[in-house]
């Protein structure tokens, strides 16, 4: 991964337009799309998320153009967007959250609260059939999370939990929650573990973004029917912290 380590050091001029670049367009594209996501309410969540989709396209491309940055995946044959699954993600920056609502199938997020401070782009995200939770009373946390998910996923929609329950930095892979195991657990919807490098390219709580390959890798169906949390979560943890160490 010569690259990834040589794009951290890479503090060109062209980086800092790239990346100035790049947050114009979200926050401005953002801006629209919250107020669609808004009056879409009087419509249907499909269409609403269409017009998320769409958003979360048109981002991939200003990232492109504007930093030089794409992605490539690996594992999307293991996607059935028939049968819902719970996806557990690495957490590193923002990026995942836009590229996951447009690789994968209509799905619910787990959000924390403070997301909803945001006036229209935070509002704009419960019209998503988002799970907002609070990570200051974690019994409630874990409460919403378990009827709310087996909700959406009895629709057939899936749920993306990033179970670190923040950003970690590069190549790091923090202590799982097991919040996302309990909900296979109870509900015994199938786990899909995901894994990428993002932080190496879109560092967390970074300004700049650098030019640039992601890797994502879509693992293995996890079954989790008579299984307990704990070795469901172990198993996905695993799969993770693996797949990261193979990146590097």
């Amino acid at each position: 991964m010569t690259q990834q380590n040589t794009s951290h050091q890479d503090s060109r001029p062209k980086n800092y337009i790239g990346s100035a670049l790049l947050f114009l367009g979200i926050f401005s594209t953002a801006t629209i799309v919250g107020i669609l996501l808004i009056l879409g309410m009087l419509t249907t969540f499909k269409i609403r998320w269409k017009i998320g989709h769409a958003w979360c396209a048109i981002i991939g491309w200003i990232t492109k153009v504007t930093c030089g940055l794409t992605y490539e995946v690996e594992g999307l044959e293991t996607i059935d967007p028939q049968r819902p699954a719970i996806i557990l993600s690495n957490h590193q920056s923002a990026w995942e959250t836009l590229a996951l609502r447009y690789i994968l199938p209509p799905h619910s997020v787990v959000i924390k609260r403070e997301l909803l401070y945001l006036p229209i782009w935070g509002w704009s995200l419960l019209t998503l059939k988002s799970i907002v939770i609070n990570r200051k009373n974690q019994r409630a946390s874990l409460r919403s999370l378990l009827e709310q998910g087996t909700k959406y996923l009895n629709q057939g929609l899936w749920v993306l939990i990033f179970p670190e329950g923040t950003r970690a930095g590069a190549r790091e892979v923090l202590k799982f929650n097991i919040g996302g195991a309990m909900l296979a657990h109870k509900t015994g919807y199938p786990v899909i573990p995901v894994a990428h490098n993002a932080g190496d390219f879109w560092p967390r709580y970074s300004f700049l973004k650098y030019p640039g390959v992601i890797k994502l890798k879509i693992g293995p169906v996890i079954e989790t029917k008579g299984r307990k949390a704990a070795d469901i979560n172990a198993e996905a943890e695993a799969w993770i912290t693996q797949a990261m160490k193979e990146m590097d």
